[in-house]
């Protein structure tokens, strides 16, 4: 197992879990709570990390 590997899946835990809470907030707060809209930009970030890990992984 390579470190990059190690990195992909620590991502998919961290993306899992905040997708969690925000789809949690979002259930209890609504849509457009600050609490909701904060889940999903730290997800947008996260989601953007690992698309560009999975892309430098395919052209390796």
């Amino acid at each position: 197992m390579q470190i990059q590997d190690v990195t992909l899946n620590n991502l998919e835990d961290a993306i899992q879990s905040l997708r969690s809470q925000m789809i949690a907030a979002g259930m209890q707060k609504g849509l457009n709570h600050p609490d909701t809209i904060s889940y999903s930009q730290q997800l947008d970030v996260l989601l953007n990390k690992y698309q560009c890990l999975m892309l430098h992984q395919e052209n390796d």
